[in-house]
């Protein structure tokens, strides 16, 4: 098809296309997705900029985003691998839901997330593993050991990365499984800094050496621990059971918000064994 694009098509198209990638960039950065590296699906960045392109300034309303948005955390939570098929619905279906008020796209209601995916989502190579990482990162979230918000600029001046919460060498020790440990339940955006005082010790131990250093009150340190989407009484205790069902269940709901979709809590087992996108841990 790219190949029986016209001059004429080309000259009279190429200028949206350009400033709908430059806006995709932009939607980007305000969710919080700074890299090539934290982008969940890079081919979903296609559809994205032509949607853009298509609605031009329409997209500055607030509520034409928040379904763009929604359109876009079906596709990353609910695995919806983007291809050209897929492209040939979202564009059209994208465009009308949001100029014309017209049927959910067939990406937002197919979507589905299961809440035992959460125990298998353990490296980058997971689009669902980047979009949660960007989502706490969304919610007002502040380093541990600084105090100030992470933001592109304290994301890139202080080496903001992924790191557990209730260290590997701590759940080694007690015995806790590798799946739950090694999940993203169990991590959290971290500086670099801050990551090197956690080291391998237990909560309860890490917390106060952090609190020191960042000189706050136990209120305020506090404040800084729920922006990670946890609760701090189980950290001070060392409850790793109780930390994880709690942040599990924080998790799904800040997915639910992301979908605009609610997650049935059904019991459904959690299963052994390696997923492809785990070839390497973090």
């Amino acid at each position: 098809m790219l190949l029986n694009l016209s001059l004429e098509d080309y000259q009279k198209n190429k200028g949206p296309i350009v400033q709908g990638f430059i806006r995709a960039a932009k939607i980007l950065f305000e969710n919080h997705i700074f890299t090539a590296r934290d982008l969940p699906y890079n081919t979903q960045l296609i559809p994205l900029a032509a949607i853009l392109a298509a609605l031009g300034d329409k997209i500055e309303n607030a509520g034409n985003k928040r379904k763009l948005m929604q359109w876009y955390w079906c596709g990353v939570f609910g695995e919806r691998f983007p291809n050209e098929t897929r492209y040939a619905l979202d564009l059209p279906q994208v465009v009308g839901w949001i100029e014309d008020n017209g049927p959910e796209p067939k990406t937002v209601y197919d979507a589905n997330f299961s809440p035992s995916r959460l125990h298998t989502l353990r490296t980058r190579n997971s689009a669902a593993y980047k979009g949660i990482y960007a989502l706490l990162m969304d919610d007002e979230i502040k380093d541990w050991l600084s105090a100030t918000k992470i933001d592109v600029s304290t994301y890139f001046a202080e080496a903001i990365d992924i790191h557990h919460i209730f260290p590997v060498a701590r759940c080694v020790k007690h015995n806790i499984r590798k799946a739950d440990y090694n999940c993203i339940i169990n991590k959290t955006p971290l500086s670099s800094r801050t990551n090197r005082i956690v080291g391998g010790q237990a909560p309860s131990k890490y917390l106060g050496r952090l609190q020191k250093h960042t000189g706050v009150s136990d209120k305020e340190f506090n404040k800084i621990l729920e922006s990670h989407i946890l609760t701090p009484g189980f950290l001070y205790t060392d409850d790793f059971e109780g930390f994880f069902n709690d942040r599990k269940e924080k998790l799904l709901q800040r997915i639910e918000r992301a979908m605009n979709k609610s997650i049935p809590r059904g019991a459904v087992p959690v299963e052994d064994g390696t997923y492809i996108e785990e070839d390497a841990e973090e």
